[in-house]
């Protein structure tokens, strides 16, 4: 019997593995449902769980001053949110490059499913010009863009993260 006919093909001890990109994905757009989920109950705090748009950034940072603990509870959710997706892309790769590609894979997958979580549950963004407050560490204007902006950038993640773990081979070239 021959190893490949074998019930299972063994590692070859030393040989560098390949990264492993499904689980990761699949934890990525979980962790992008769930981060969706989570903006819908803050919306709904916030009084702004079914709005068209978004109110200006100074609005939504006085919204958010009125609830003392919400700024800083929402900030470790969102270090604890990158800590969760570096983590996932450290197990996912064996190598720093690759494990940074992953990462921005993983952080790619996550903020697309993020909108697209919020879609779904609350038919919000309405187009991709919406504005969105991005993120909170620090909370300032310079977080509140349109909402394409971080699923350009997103796209872009995704686009060199796939780059980085295959070693930097273009789509479909072997080594």
């Amino acid at each position: 019997m021959s190893a490949a006919s074998g019930p299972a093909l063994a590692a070859v001890p030393g040989a560098p593995r390949r990264p492993s990109l499904l689980p990761l994905v699949l934890f990525a757009v979980a962790m992008g449902w769930l981060e969706g989920v989570v903006v819908v109950y803050l919306r709904a705090l916030l009084g702004l769980a079914h709005a068209e748009s978004y109110p200006p950034a100074e609005q939504v940072l006085a919204r958010m001053a009125a609830l003392p603990w919400l700024v800083p509870t929402e900030q470790t959710r969102e270090v604890a949110t990158i800590a969760m997706l570096a983590a996932a892309a450290w197990l996912a790769a064996p190598r720093a490059r690759s494990r940074f590609g992953a990462f921005l894979i993983a952080f790619g997958v996550w903020d697309i499913v993020y909108y697209v979580a919020l879609y779904v549950l609350l038919r919000w963004p309405p187009s991709l010009l919406a504005m969105d407050m991005l993120f909170l560490i620090p909370p300032v204007r310079a977080w509140y863009q349109p909402v394409w902006a971080p699923v350009a950038i997103s796209i872009g993640m995704i686009a060199v993260g796939v780059r980085l773990v295959r070693g930097g081979r273009p789509a479909g070239r072997s080594a």
